[in-house]
């Protein structure tokens, strides 16, 4: 007697399915073994610690915190050095001629305050440093003027600076170096002038011990008081 096959149903053949499915993972649990789990998983957390942490799946666009680090460490690092990246310019050479030690310092030098020079309301006056020692010594920038009265007590403010550092200048012994002072006429300016100071109170460029000298009369008038870098020569 021959068998006649009948084909399945739609319900049976969804059933079969599901039951082919099971066995499936089944089998693929027991080829994978207790540790697959935990495999997956720390595949998963490794991918997601490399998008925080800007590895090769990091979307475009985003900085790596790091590399900003870098950056801003590499900035910072040009902004302390003032910004050189080449060779030194002329001024650096001149600043890195006159070191510590061959500076001209207080007690290598004398110091005195030359005659007033008047003209069309201004009077300058030049403060001479002369080198009394038996070398060479090199002096470059402002010095830091003040007037004191004898008491020691002070009058006005320091002087401010004038113009530019200038070029630094070698003093053979017995040469001299020079900065000026400048103030007004009195009567040019509703300012009124200072009192009256006996001594001129000054730190040389590049000093931390200060000298003194008298101040042949100069008095502080329209509250201007500046300084000009050190020159070469004595003005008188």
């Amino acid at each position: 007697m021959s068998l006649t096959t009948k084909p399945l149903g739609r319900g049976r053949r969804v059933a079969a399915g599901s039951l082919i499915a099971v066995a499936a993972l089944a089998l693929t649990a027991c080829q994978d073994g207790p540790g697959a789990d935990a495999s997956r998983s720390s595949s998963t957390a490794a991918s997601a610690s490399s998008q925080q942490s800007g590895g090769s799946v990091q979307p475009s666009g985003v900085t790596h915190p790091s590399s900003a680090g870098s950056q801003h460490a590499s900035a910072s690092a040009a902004a302390s050095a003032g910004g050189r990246t080449g060779k030194p310019n002329a001024a650096e050479s001149q600043a890195s001629a006159m070191s510590a030690s061959d500076r001209c310092t207080a007690t290598q030098m004398s110091l005195r305050l030359g005659p007033a020079d008047i003209g069309a309301g201004n009077i300058h006056y030049p403060l001479v440093f002369t080198n009394k020692g038996k070398k060479a010594c090199t002096l470059r920038g402002f010095p830091g003027v003040s007037l004191i009265k004898r008491d020691g007590s002070s009058v006005g403010k320091p002087a401010t600076r004038e113009g530019g550092a200038g070029a630094v200048v070698r003093l053979q012994p017995g040469q001299s170096a020079h900065a000026v002072l400048h103030t007004l006429n009195e009567g040019v300016s509703d300012t009124p002038c200072w009192a009256a100071s006996q001594i001129v109170y000054v730190y040389p460029p590049g000093s931390k011990e200060p000298m003194t000298t008298g101040s042949r009369g100069l008095r502080v008038c329209g509250g201007r008081f500046d300084v000009t870098a050190v020159e070469a020569g004595s003005l008188g």
